[in-house]
């Protein structure tokens, strides 16, 4: 038979669409042409296939070999297409059974010497295939990648050889099995460790139990980067859901996916220096970036108002939507970025802005030139903001010191959290203003206080509807079902950086 049709994906942002590899030999003087919007790579492919079959003992037909990767309007990419390209023309030549590839799914790239080399973007790829009942074969680093998705058959030979073993029947390779996996919580820093910061630590409790995002403003070494460290570990487990799509952006991003901690919460901490590009994403053929990378789990920012004014601009979207859409002349796509935004920063230029002991020299000009990089848009959808201050000797020096582990910790975010999605299937955080009015549940007493405070901070309708989540997210940890005057009370002290009160203060 001169015809063969093999099943193979593209890659597309964390989507892995079907293409159709159809081989087809005919007469005429020896040649190979690749049709089908392939780029630079997949047509280079033809000369490492040739390679990989005449070093793996195979014939390479000296016939007309026309390849076309169908549909026709997807852009095709990278070395995948190399080892369907191989087995498409070894079923056209007749030199492997062509009667069950119909079940196969393939994704490699192929060594001269025969052998299967790796790819981005398996995991996306074996979501596909797993609901549609086939078998992903892929490189053998690829193979517990692959295995992550539940009921996915999996084929993970080393060789090109082997492989047509299978495929002719003459040798059976047995289906990848996942190893086992015990992810513990107890990998994480234990926020039993930080000394002092009692409110800040409140703080990050309430951030971690409604999903909102926290600023803190505090002279160096007060704890802030301790603090944020912690923040992963009072997290609950991720669902297996979670983690899938956690796992795909990184097996696209040509980042190394360690099966041994896919599910643990991602913590993206990028330098100050890092461009918007590098935080969103972007690129010729565009990439998820740092905000992407943080999906599920927590981007942390140190010295915020020293990233670029554009840098920080281009969070805003991302913050309020969970996705970020990257639009290049050729080429578009869309990438989850559903991430706990935290951030750092110092009271000043200097850092010491307040301290008793004077050491801060900062003019007025240069203070207020330092907080004006933060725009009131960007402040406007950090939920928290809480101000920090050195620790005291005595409490360093405290032989006696005992806090809350971040198991104690985690089990009352876990319960919060629990909460929330049995009430909106949501977390607060997440919740329309139409939803708030629903399901908030504000006492008379609360609503008289908050629209006080609505009329004295000058507060605009974005943070009116913040301030409400972080009140009911209060309520939820008090398990209280309805949202106190008291719980209003701690979420307004939670504004104390915002632009508006510091007018008054």
């Amino acid at each position: 038979m001169s015809l063969a049709n093999i099943y193979s994906r593209s890659a597309d942002g964390v989507l892995s669409p079907q293409v159709f590899v159809e081989v087809h030999l005919s007469n005429g003087l020896p040649s190979l042409s690749i049709v089908g919007l392939p780029e630079a790579a997949v047509k280079e492919s033809k000369d490492r296939v040739r390679g990989a079959l005449l070093n793996s003992g195979f014939e390479f037909p000296p016939r007309r070999i026309t390849i076309n990767l169908a549909p026709a309007d997807i852009p095709k990419d990278g070395g995948r297409f190399d080892l369907p390209i191989a087995i498409g023309i070894l079923a056209a030549s007749g030199q492997i059974a062509n009667t069950n590839l119909d079940r196969y799914e393939f994704t490699a790239e192929l060594a001269l010497g025969g052998e299967l080399r790796p790819v981005n973007g398996v995991l996306p790829a074996a979501l596909q295939v797993a609901s549609l009942g086939r078998t992903i074969v892929v490189a053998r680093q690829n193979g517990q990648e692959a295995c992550l998705v539940e009921g996915c058959d999996v084929l993970a030979p080393a060789k090109l050889l082997s492989l047509t073993a299978h495929l002719n029947g003459q040798q059976q390779l047995s289906l990848e099995q996942l190893k086992p996996v015990h992810p513990s919580s107890n990998d994480y820093l234990d926020l039993a460790d930080v000394r002092g910061q009692h409110q800040a630590k409140r703080a990050l409790e309430l951030a971690a139990a409604g999903n909102h995002s926290l600023l803190m403003s505090g002279p160096p070494g007060s704890g802030k980067t301790m603090l944020a460290s912690r923040l992963p570990g009072i997290l609950p487990e991720m669902t297996m859901q979670e983690a899938l799509e956690t796992a795909a952006i990184y097996s696209v991003a040509k980042t190394n996916l360690d099966p041994d901690n896919w599910k643990r919460r991602p913590i993206r901490s990028p330098h100050h220096t890092a461009s918007a590009v590098a935080l969103v994403g972007g690129g010729s053929k565009p990439m998820p970036g740092e905000i992407s990378l943080a999906h599920n789990g927590v981007l942390f920012l140190d010295e915020l108002p020293e990233f670029g004014r554009h840098v920080l601009e281009a969070l805003r979207e991302p913050m309020e939507s969970g996705m970020i859409s990257i639009s290049r002349a050729s080429r578009q796509a869309e990438y989850p970025a559903r991430f706990q935004f935290l951030a750092a920063m110092n009271p000043c230029p200097c850092g010491y802005l307040g301290e008793l002991n004077g050491r801060c020299r900062c003019t007025e000009e240069k203070i207020e030139r330092y907080k004006a990089r933060l725009s009131g848009p960007l402040m406007d959808r950090i939920y928290l903001q809480v101000e920090l201050s050195a620790v005291p000797m005595e409490v360093l020096l405290d032989k006696q010191h005992q806090a809350e582990s971040s198991l104690e910790v985690r089990l009352r975010v876990s319960a919060s959290r629990q909460r929330q999605l049995d009430r909106s299937g949501i977390f607060n955080s997440q919740l329309s203003p139409q939803q708030l009015d629903g399901e908030s549940n504000i006492s008379s007493s609360a609503r008289s206080c908050l629209a006080d405070a609505m009329t004295r901070l000058g507060l605009s309708a974005r943070s009116f509807h913040r301030m409400l989540r972080v009140a009911r997210s209060i309520a939820d940890l008090a398990a209280c079902d309805e949202v106190l005057d008291q719980h209003i009370a701690e979420a307004i002290r939670y504004r104390s950086l915002d632009r508006y009160l510091k007018k008054i203060t």
